[in-house]
């Protein structure tokens, strides 16, 4: 078994459940075992090891003074997430120092391994939090007042795993250097200048992100009255969840009208009782496209056939991925594979896209996802193609390290 399969098999148990998803939402037990994880591996490598005042995990090669290349991902999931997102992209840094160090080919500059918390904002609702707040892109005030949907707040939570909120805040200096991100393929998106949909259709093991779409999250709030199930005639009744189903109908209509992407995925009934109509029903509209204007034109369109007032609650521009270090990465699979690199767009939010729109030297490789499938059990990688995508992340980190892409110190 290659050692980045180990590392995979080694998390397989961790935040399992019984549809065969995975639970590893932030400041969790769960969390904190893939955290234990973390720092147990990078220090059998010898790796230099902290938590930073966000929380985000580190494992430091110190090989010269000064600044370095920072690859990494992270360790949380979505509610029944797949197993690959994010924590592929640990486990393949990981294995790809192990295997400079074995061939004592270490890189002339520093390297470090990062694991940001709470990317996905399953628990607190707030997408890549730990990059968001080490680039400033978030009020630590904001975030500390966080609440889950237990109405637990962020600072409480991570109180209760050892690390103190009050520090949290802005922490620019990490990220003097490229940062490299390998993530498995999420979709099937067109890749740029083919007609092929995803690496699969294109028969490649590899890819490089040419940057994310931008998206944004509303929260959409609908009152009513609350009634009896059993004594209330339908035409007397005011029904918010009867409006939330206007709701998501007409998203899915102005999605395809504007060919964008929509979705409600989650969903708050209250008092929630099955034998009583609702009083309030909150759901969450998320809305991603190409382009800004056509998301603002579904967004526009949902308020208007729905008779709604859609409150932003995050937003977030169309990011691309710095080209010096995309072409290190271009290369890099080119090396591994003898073709040229697919290159196609990301739909999907990411640490990296948080990094690059701060201003940060940032690249992102994709593994091939047969299935298309992720933030769902059925996500995938083969493999040998996770190999190569090891073996293409040595090439980056030898090709930036080598070529001074890293700033100086």
């Amino acid at each position: 078994m290659s050692r980045v399969a180990e590392l995979l098999e080694a998390l397989a148990p961790i935040g399992r459940n019984a549809q065969g998803g995975y639970d590893r939402l932030a400041w969790t037990d769960a969390d904190a075992a893939m955290r234990r994880w973390f720092l147990a591996e990078a220090e059998s490598l010898g790796l230099e090891t902290e938590v930073d005042r966000n929380g985000n995990l580190w494992a430091h090669w110190r090989l010269r003074p000064g600044a370095g290349m920072v690859v990494g991902s992270h360790l949380d999931s979505v509610p029944n997430g797949g197993a690959l997102d994010g924590p592929l992209g640990i486990a393949t840094a990981f294995a790809a120092i192990r295997s400079l160090q074995e061939a004592g080919d270490a890189p002339p500059s520093n390297l470090s391994v990062v694991a940001f918390v709470d990317e996905e904002g399953g628990r607190f609702g707030l997408a890549c939090l730990g990059s968001r707040l080490a680039t400033g892109a978030v009020d630590p005030e904001r975030a500390r007042a966080l609440t889950d949907r237990d109405g637990v707040r962020l600072d409480d939570a991570m109180r209760a795993a050892g690390v103190d909120p009050d520090g949290l805040g802005p922490d620019p200096e990490r990220f003097r250097g490229p940062y490299v991100e390998l993530h498995v393929e999420q979709g099937h998106l067109p890749i740029d200048g083919s007609d092929a949909a995803g690496l699969a259709a294109a028969g490649a093991p590899l890819g490089v992100l040419s940057g994310i779409w931008p998206h944004g999250r509303w929260r959409i709030d609908l009152a009513g009255q609350a009634n009896h199930a059993g004594t209330t005639p339908m035409a007397d009744r005011d029904d918010p969840v009867v409006r939330a189903a206007a709701v998501v109908l007409a998203a899915r209509d102005a999605a395809v009208t504007e060919d964008a992407l929509a979705t409600v995925g989650r969903m708050a009934v209250e008092p929630g009782a099955v034998n009583a109509i609702a009083a309030v029903t909150t759901l969450w509209l998320d809305v991603r496209g190409a382009d800004e204007a056509r998301i603002r034109r579904v967004v526009a369109r949902v308020a208007a056939e729905a008779e709604v007032e859609p409150v932003e609650e995050s937003w977030t521009e169309r990011t691309d991925f710095d080209p010096m270090t995309s072409g290190a990465a271009r290369a890099a699979v080119r090396e591994v594979t003898g073709r040229e690199a697919p290159v196609l767009p990301s739909g999907a939010g990411h640490d990296a896209g948080v990094l690059a729109a701060a201003g940060v030297s940032t690249a992102m490789l994709v593994v091939r996802n047969p299935t298309g499938i992720s933030h769902a059990p059925g996500e995938s990688a083969e493999p040998a193609d996770i190999e190569l995508g090891v073996a293409a992340l040595v090439r980056v980190i030898q090709r930036i390290s080598v070529y001074g892409v890293v700033a100086p110190a």
